[in-house]
Order: C-alpha cells, then sequence, then structure tokens
C-alpha cells in the first residue's frame, strides 16, 4: 500500500491540537508485546505465540510503518512551552516504567519456570531483551530531565539490564562528542554493526565512569561513593538479579546475561543507525562545529516513532536535547532514513545489505563531500575508490 503523508501545519498556539496526543499511549502498550507470547502460549499451549508476537517487533511494526506513512507535522513554536508544561506527556512515560518491570519479571519467570526448546528459549531470551530495549528507550527520554524524579525513574528502568551508566554516558559524553571520531557512539562509514558493538558497549561504560569519577572528584568525593549514579544502578541491578536467582536458582543467571546483553544490544543498534557515517568538521580552533540536526539520521514513520517516544527525530534531540518527545520537531533536507528504526535494525544485522542501502543515502546526504564523512580508518581508502570520491584538504589543513 502506498504510504501516506501528514502535510505540515502552521496552525497558531491557540488553535494547535496535538493529533497524536492519545496515540502516544503505544509507546505504554508496545513493550506488552514481549509477555503477551508467553501468556498466550500458556493459555493455549501453542508456541507459536512465542514467535509472533517476536515477530511483531522487527516485521508488524515496519509493516505499519508503511501502512500509515510518514508524520512530518510539526508543533508550532508557539505552543512548545504549553506542550512542554503539559503533565500528561510526562504520566505516559511514568506508567512505562510498572510496566517494563513486570513484564520483564514476568518472562524471567516464565523461562525458569518452563522446559522449552532451546530455540523457544532463545525466541523468549530476545523478545524479554526487548522489553530491555524499550527501558533504555524510556532512561533516554527520563534521564534528560531536570526534575528529580523523571531522572530516578530513568535510572530504575535502566537498573533491569545492568545498563545503569547509560544516562550519564549518553549525556554527558555522547552528546557532547556526537559525530566526531571520538565518540564511541557514533558508527563510521564502512563500519559493520558486528564491529561497532565491540568499540560501542566497552567505550561508553568507560567514558560514563570516567566521567562520573571526574565529577565526584570535583565534589572532594570517592569515585566510589553511594552519589555515584552508576553504582546506585549497580545495586539496584544487583539486588534485583540476586532476588531473581535465590527464588529460580542459579540456573537463571546465564539467561538474565543473555537478556541483558540483547537489550543493550538494542540500544547498540540504535546507536549504529543514527549518526552512520556523518562528522562534524573541526575548526581552525581544534574545537569541533556546534551540532545541528544535519549531524544524525531522521525518521518520520509514525507506528515506530509512537512506539519509541520520538527517538527517530533524533536529528531535533541533538541540536535541542532538553526538548521533550512531543515537541520534536522535523525539518527540511535531513539525512533520512528509509524506514523507521525497527526495520533498519534488521537491515544493519546484515552487513552487505546494509553497506548497499545506506552509503548511496550517505554519499548523497553530504553532497559526496569527503571531509563531511566519518570513515572507518582501515577502509578508508577503500571506499574513496570505490565510490569514485575527490580527497580536498580541510578548512583546518588549508589553515
Amino acid at each position: 500500500m502506498t504510504t501516506s503523508t501528514l502535510s505540515t501545519h502552521t496552525a497558531e498556539a491557540g488553535d494547535y491540537h496535538d493529533r497524536k496526543r492519545y496515540a502516544w499511549l503505544l509507546s505504554v502498550v508496545a513493550p506488552l508485546a514481549a509477555p503477551a507470547g508467553p501468556v498466550l502460549y500458556l493459555q493455549t499451549g501453542q508456541t507459536v505465540w512465542l514467535w509472533i508476537f517476536l515477530a511483531f517487533f522487527y516485521l508488524g511494526i515496519p509493516a505499519l510503518d508503511r501502512l500509515f506513512g510518514e508524520d512530518r507535522s510539526n508543533p508550532p513554536e508557539a505552543a512548545v512551552p504549553a506542550l512542554e508544561a503539559d503533565n500528561y506527556y510526562r504520566y505516559i512515560t511514568w506508567a512505562v516504567v510498572p510496566m517494563l518491570w513486570i513484564s520483564f519479571i514476568f518472562n524471567v519467570g516464565f523461562l525458569a519456570t518452563h522446559e522449552l526448546p532451546w530455540y523457544l528459549t532463545l525466541a523468549v531470551i530476545i523478545a524479554t531483551g526487548n522489553i530491555l530495549g524499550f527501558g533504555l528507550n524510556l532512561g533516554h527520554e527520563l534521564g534528560h530531565k531536570k526534575i528529580w524524579i523523571d531522572r530516578k525513574l530513568a535510572l530504575l528502568t535502566l537498573a533491569l539490564g545492568g545498563y545503569g551508566h547509560f544516562s550519564v554516558e549518553h549525556n554527558r559524553g555522547h552528546h557532547r562528542h556526537v559525530a566526531t571520531p571520538e565518540d564511541p557512539a557514533s558508527s563510521r562509514m564502512g563500519e559493520s554493526i558486528w564491529r561497532f558493538v565491540f568499540r560501542e558497549m566497552p567505550g561508553a561504560y568507560f567514558r560514563a565512569w570516567d566521567l562520573e569519577a571526574e565529577r565526584l572528584e570535583r565534589a572532594g568525593k570517592s569515585e566510589w561513593s553511594l552519589e555515584n549514579e552508576i553504582v546506585q544502578a549497580g545495586l539496584l541491578t544487583a539486588a534485583l538479579y540476586g532476588t531473581l536467582v535465590l527464588v529460580f536458582g542459579a540456573a537463571i543467571l546465564p539467561l538474565l546475561l543473555a537478556i541483558a546483553f540483547w537489550g543493550a544490544f538494542q540500544l547498540t543498534s540504535a546507536n549504529y543507525i543514527e549518526h552512520y557515517g556523518l562528522v562534524r568538521q573541526k575548526l581552525a580552533n581544534g574545537r569541533y562545529e556546534q551540532t545541528q540536526p544535519h549531524h544524525s539520521w531522521n525518521s518520520n514513520h509514525i507506528a515506530s516513532n509512537l512506539a519509541l517516544f520520538h527517538l527517530q527525530r533524533h536529528s531535533d534531540h541533538h541540536a535541542h536535547p532538553t526538548r521533550s518527545y512531543q515537541s520534536l520537531r522535523d525539518f527540511p533536507e535531513l539525512p533520512t532514513l528509509p524506514v523507521g528504526y525497527f526495520g533498519m535494525f534488521l537491515l544493519a544485522y546484515v552487513p552487505p545489505l546494509w553497506f548497499r542501502v545506506m552509503n548511496p543515502r550517505l554519499l548523497a546526504a553530504v553532497n559526496r563531500d569527503v571531509a563531511r564523512i566519518n570513515f572507518e580508518p582501515a577502509r578508508r581508502n577503500r571506499l574513496v575508490n570505490q565510490y569514485g570520491l575527490v580527497e580536498r584538504a580541510s578548512p583546518v589543513d588549508a589553515a
């Protein structure tokens, strides 16, 4: 079916109504697809349910994106203060937190108490890891807020998957270094996701720890202080996983670790596609230019954006990181993904397909300007020759 596109509206603030106001509740419901499979399996005895709801994430949501198309509409700037002040949108994010915890514990209990063949165990592990992926996305939204309860709910959610360092790393590390060769969370042209993960996961953790240790040192406190956000989240994770091991036995521990890895890999997958090959220019003073919308890949696909709190309007998020999800905007002539994140994840998992689709899009987005491409160093010369690119001296080199 041909995709539909909602036209940009320019209503005045007094006339503006968020047409997606109640559709944002999909962000609350979407994670429930993960425990829905085990619930229906228990009711019917049919193992197919364990696969159907897993398929929903990677096939169903992309199909809905194609069905409903894109939404390029923006709220008028005059309406943004009212949107930001509307607690309805905050309460939606809060409602997701217990959904994630209940779904995660239920699925872990299901795995611990049912003998399944390995392939069905794997299906439930992946589905449960997706719960943690939604949690990381929620932690991303809440972790940017200045209100204490939002940030603590972010920490509580991130602790589910043992990824409590994310808010520190993302806010104080990734946003500072995004789209530069120094950033472990910005992927490079020619770098596969299977190579990227070995740079991104450990790099993010060590950067987060260093940032938090530096903050505490300036305050005259130990890096192991309970004021360390990473320590706080780690203790929550240890308490949760320890309790689950006590209840279900030590055999559940490797399953918990597998689930936690897949949850973290969903963040890796998002990081991989969000800035692929894009780079900020280094100025004559040695600093990088200010982050602009064109330093991130954008997607306006409706279904996946509703499930992910507008994460896919990533261009505006990095240009204006304090904006809440309901206020994020589209801009003309942005680097644009062909499908939403869930479809892009599958593409990324097959590197030859990813490179075939995304390398030409990257070259078009930067007008084939080599200086605006973040290359995987070992593949730079090969890619320059493969695509017939011309090396030009950068302004810094010329100076």
